[in-house]
């Protein structure tokens, strides 16, 4: 879409409203504290609610835009999950780096089962900037070879794919796993899995900006504010 579109019938400035947006995937702030902080910029008629609004409005848009200019990963993928509340219930997030620290992917699931790490590795596989697995590390839970294996018949993955079941191989995905993490845990607003879906993907885009995931040749804080201007049409 083009900058008139996205931000079409919008009362407040392109540049606010993404700066709200950013603001709250990218830092431990409510949308109350969100809202303080724009009052004091002189903006008293943003309430938290038009900033919850916004941001569950443009977290998958904004996904969508970063993933066109993600450097490719590599070959060699950490797959491990960790835990999310959501409503008071213990989901799974299923998440992949490669040997570098660079996020291939994320799923967020009810179940920690073989179908739910099928359908995680067709969601990572689907995207043009990632490279299809030589080595694919995981922990000792039953479900992913069977998964792979199953994955191979249907022909959804490479033959001759490397599995690697050893725990300290995986220790690069759990150290990542930590932004994330402190991120998500003093959050108030995952009422649903369709929210929570939507704010992990909002929180996994700022995270692949700010590793340096994406084709700018300087990662400052200023340059990840322009990129982000940029994919929606702001110019500075």
């Amino acid at each position: 879409m083009e900058k008139e579109k996205v931000f079409k019938r919008k009362y407040y400035q392109p540049d606010i409203i993404l700066l709200t947006v950013r603001w709250y995937l990218r830092y431990n702030l409510s949308f109350r504290d969100l809202a303080e902080m724009m009052e004091e910029r002189g903006l008293f008629f943003i309430s938290h609610t038009t900033i919850t609004r916004r941001v569950h409005q443009y977290v998958l848009e904004l996904d969508e835009r970063v993933r066109h200019h993600l450097k490719p990963t590599n070959d060699s993928w950490r797959v491990d999950e960790t835990y999310v509340k959501v409503k008071g219930q213990w989901m799974y997030l299923y998440r992949a780096v490669d040997s570098e620290g660079n996020t291939i992917d994320f799923y967020l699931s009810k179940a920690r089962n073989k179908q739910a790490a099928k359908r995680f590795f067709r969601k990572a596989l689907a995207f043009s900037h990632v490279s299809k697995p030589c080595v694919i590390t995981v922990d000792k839970t039953p479900a992913y070879p069977i998964a792979i294996q199953e994955l191979k018949e249907e022909k959804q993955m490479p033959e001759g794919i490397q599995l690697r079941q050893v725990k300290y191989l995986k220790n690069i995905g759990e150290q990542d796993h930590r932004f994330i993490k402190k991120r998500i845990r003093p959050m108030l607003g995952l009422k649903s899995l369709r929210t929570a879906k939507q704010i992990i993907t909002g929180i996994e885009a700022m995270h692949m900006i700010k590793k340096g995931q994406t084709l700018q040749r300087e990662n400052s804080v200023q340059n990840q504010k322009e990129f982000i201007h940029q994919l929606f049409g702001i110019v500075a």
